[in-house]
């Protein structure tokens, strides 16, 4: 399975877009990274492609209007995430404000999904 890394440059710009809070958590994951709220990823990136967890119809819309990507691995992407469109990831081009909309799209939606439980230890007894 090819597992691209994010540059440090896609890494800043990620982070960037994230909305901060004391909420949000954005941690390494894989060799890219994740933002996560409540234990659960709004938002991630593999490589230098942005992915975002939306409800059904922001999925649709965003899907129907723009070109996007699948996101995660080509051989299995990450079911529920769309990739964001590469040409907004172009120098000069960019478009961080489409972006940012999305991405905060994503943060509310997950953020109003229950709280991820913790995985117990493999070890641990009931």
């Amino acid at each position: 399975m090819d597992m691209p890394k994010a540059s440090e440059g896609d890494k800043e710009r990620f982070r960037s877009l994230v909305p901060d809070g004391p909420e949000v958590v954005v941690k390494p994951m894989f060799g890219n990274l994740g933002a996560f709220v409540n234990g659960n990823m709004f938002a991630g990136l593999f490589g230098p492609t942005i992915g975002v967890k939306l409800s059904p119809e922001d999925r649709a819309e965003l899907e129907g209007a723009e070109r996007t990507l699948p996101f995660g691995p080509a051989e299995r992407s990450m079911g529920g995430y769309t990739g964001l469109p590469e040409m907004w990831n172009e120098e000069g081009d960019g478009d961080d404000a489409r972006a940012k909309a999305w991405i905060r799209k994503a943060f509310e939606y997950v953020a109003g999904l229950p709280p991820k439980e913790p995985k117990r230890a493999r070890n641990a007894k009931p």
